[in-house]
């Protein structure tokens, strides 16, 4: 069977079956196989040599920028060791070429640490001030993700998949599900948050009992991550906070604010589930930067006339 299309279908079908791999993931493999596929001018696996691999790399790296070549070289590559694997080839062609670029340093955008104070005592005035059941169970509600995605830094997408089971806060644990399908637990160290979420899940009972997700809405429905982004739109509209914040900009936040407070980077690493400790080692740089920004203003240096 060396026809591309059908081993593309079988790898896929082998990602999702055997690798247990995530939907988003499944997602972005799907689109990279499928652009492959149309840009190929072969359609026998057995054809493919590293010459017709090298110039569908080279049109790669005209259209996207680095990160995105980065992903779609390593989902191509996946699916020739998959062809390897399965003896369907006897040579990788990918084994002759030599894939060599330097990503731009993107700093992760933070949440400075005031702006989320003022964010919060904007949704508890909100929670405060609601004139009806409806509106007061929606604002707690919209307080207990906040605080809930600042208190752990996890993803948007590992919120809105928690079950009900996997939040004890009798014991303030939380059980998180992340990327390929990775367990690992966070406890909540506050006990503000701690009495939110447990008033939240009060309130909500009959609609978690409903769905057995711990994060619903009033329907009795999962929550969605775009309902989330859309009440983080509307807090910082009504906090009149000028800045684009995001689900991700809280984890983001959570992890430097641990490290400049001298938390070491093993902890972080595992508090957010990162496979390799390359990863979390991106909020050094914005530590660094937050350290030049303190010896350039704050020294006494500055202050001398030599």
């Amino acid at each position: 069977m060396r026809n591309l299309q059908k081993n593309l279908k079988n790898y896929l079908e082998y990602c999702k079956n055997q690798k247990r791999l995530d939907k988003k993931t499944l997602k972005a493999y799907r689109i990279d196989l499928t652009q492959f596929d149309t840009q190929l001018p072969v359609n026998d696996i057995l054809a493919i040599t590293p010459d017709i691999l090298e110039n569908f790399i080279a049109k790669l790296h005209q259209e996207y920028k680095p990160k995105t070549v980065k992903r779609k070289i390593a989902s191509v590559k996946a699916f020739f060791h998959y062809l390897e694997y399965k003896e369907l080839i006897d040579r990788n062609p990918f084994y002759k070429i030599e894939v060599r670029f330097r990503e731009p340093v993107i700093l992760p955008k933070t949440i400075p640490l005031y702006t989320i104070e003022t964010f919060l005592s904007t949704m508890y005035k909100q929670q405060k001030n609601a004139k009806t059941e409806y509106q007061q169970k929606n604002a707690l509600r919209d307080v207990a993700v906040i605080e809930m995605l600042f208190a752990t830094g996890m993803r948007i997408s590992e919120l809105c998949s928690l079950k009900v089971s996997d939040v004890n806060l009798y014991d303030r644990c939380i059980l998180i599900y992340g990327k390929g399908c990775k367990e690992r637990k966070i406890q909540i160290g506050n006990d503000d948050v701690i009495h939110i979420l447990e008033e939240y899940k009060s309130k909500f009972q009959t609609e978690i009992g409903n769905c057995k997700h711990f994060f619903v809405n009033q329907n009795g429905k999962p929550l969605s991550d775009q309902s989330i982004r859309r009440m983080i739109n509307k807090y910082t509209s009504l906090a009149a906070i000028d800045l684009h914040i995001t689900p991700h900009m809280f984890r983001h936040t959570f992890a430097t604010s641990l490290l400049e407070a001298d938390v070491d980077i093993r902890y972080i690493q595992e508090m957010l589930g990162h496979s390799s400790i390359n990863i979390t080692e991106i909020y050094t740089h914005v530590a660094m930067s937050k350290q030049r920004d303190i010896l350039t203003t704050k020294h006494p240096r500055k202050d001398f006339h030599i």
